[in-house]
């Protein structure tokens, strides 16, 4: 793999890095600390910027009207979008689009006027309907919610737990068991309109992540019809797996741009910083720190660029995929600690961002699969099929 940036990436790098200093950052000084929406206004404003960059819809394949990217300069687009505050849970608040429910694109055409058109449009919101209150690590054995068919439809009992966005959503892709002997290929996947009778949704308690809600989904003989079935029966694990592979790539990149900007910051204000008559920076294990810092941040983005490299010639990435995931999750959090340390009060501030980074990064290493669910498949993908 070549490290080296293409003119072309480094064209869009550089778009993207100044959309970021010069549009959002100052739109963050008069937001609340933690804001993850904008104004609809400038939402749209940001947009149209982003309409003429020729960048917006990223992760929308071109002939559905996406930019014509590979996943490798989306990576490197990822990283520069997540350098501000919101940056881990709302990049440039959304400005760039996005794919959204991924799976649809293998949708039915009718499947696709119903909900994947309106969805790219923004006219509708869809939520990803997976985990469960029995797990959400091992969702292929964990699910429990049972559809049961019953003429052309088929009759859904059970809940989803920790769903992002189910209760602002119209419709959502919703997992259940429908062959109970088959495991993982006993499972499939149905498009569920929010207003279906015995659907039920409430939010549950904040988590650390700022301004957000998770929500807890319950089913009550919600009947849905065979036409909503995405795939095929007891293919809906396939669907699941491919989502969560390929969404570790991007979720690792927005780690590692938060890490760069800490480090950026830390390295700004470090020289200007003095204790007992000297810079900050003249301190061995200050020194040391960002040292450290920049190991982490360099490992953790070879090591994302070369899962997205092999997803773009079609080789196997899933183990790299969790790799990504493992270590940007575990080494952005550790770039976020060092920086806020030598902050020292400041750090722990709302006046800058290290606070609520700190606290969503811990997020991380739980979200789009644990740590230890990560070594548990780069374990497997080592040892072989037959390893349990």
């Amino acid at each position: 793999m070549d490290l080296n940036l293409t003119e072309e990436q480094t064209l869009i790098v550089g778009m993207v890095r100044r959309f970021v200093r010069e549009e959002i950052l100052p739109l963050e000084l008069g937001l609340d600390p933690d804001a993850s929406e904008l104004p609809a206004e400038e939402k749209d404003r940001l947009v149209a910027l982003t309409r003429e960059m020729g960048l917006y819809g990223l992760g929308i394949p071109p002939e559905y009207g996406g930019p014509e990217i590979d996943l490798v300069t989306q990576t490197l687009i990822a990283v520069e979008m997540s350098q501000h505050r919101a940056g881990l849970y709302a990049p440039c608040y959304g400005a760039f689009g996005g794919a959204g429910l991924a799976q649809l694109f293998e949708a039915t055409e009718a499947q696709k006027e119903r909900y994947l058109y309106p969805t790219l449009k923004g006219e509708k919101r869809g939520f990803f309907g997976l985990s469960e209150p029995s797990g959400g690590s091992d969702p292929a054995r964990a699910i429990q919610t049972r559809a049961v068919r019953e003429g052309d439809d088929w009759i859904i009992n059970g809940g989803k737990l920790w769903i992002s966005g189910a209760d602002k959503a119209d419709y959502g892709l919703v997992f259940a068991r429908t062959d109970p002997d088959r495991g993982r290929n006993g499972v499939t996947c149905f498009i569920v309109d929010a207003d279906t009778p015995g659907f039920h949704v409430r939010r549950i308690v904040h988590t650390l992540r700022a301004a957000h809600y998770a929500t807890e989904l319950s089913f009550e003989d919600m009947r849905v019809p065979s036409a909503n079935i995405l795939g095929k029966v007891n293919g809906g694990f396939a669907i699941a797996n491919d989502r969560l592979t390929r969404q570790r790539i991007p979720y690792a990149a927005g780690c590692i741009g938060v890490a760069i900007k800490a480090q950026e910051m830390a390295l700004d204000y470090v020289p200007q910083r003095e204790t007992f008559g000297a810079p900050l920076s003249t301190r061995q294990g200050i020194q040391w720190m960002l040292v450290d810092n920049d190991i982490d941040i360099r490992q953790s983005l070879w090591i994302t660029l070369e899962a997205a490299s092999r997803a773009d010639q079609k080789q196997p990435f899933r183990k790299e995929a969790a790799m990504a995931k493992l270590v940007a999750t575990e080494a952005g959090g550790r770039v976020v600690d060092r920086c806020m340390q030598m902050f020292g009060g400041l750090g722990v501030a709302k006046e800058l961002p290290f606070e609520r980074w700190f606290r969503e990064m811990r997020i991380r290493r739980i979200g789009e699969g644990p740590s230890e669910v990560q070594r548990h498949v780069i374990a497997r993908e080592l040892l072989g099929a037959s390893f349990r």
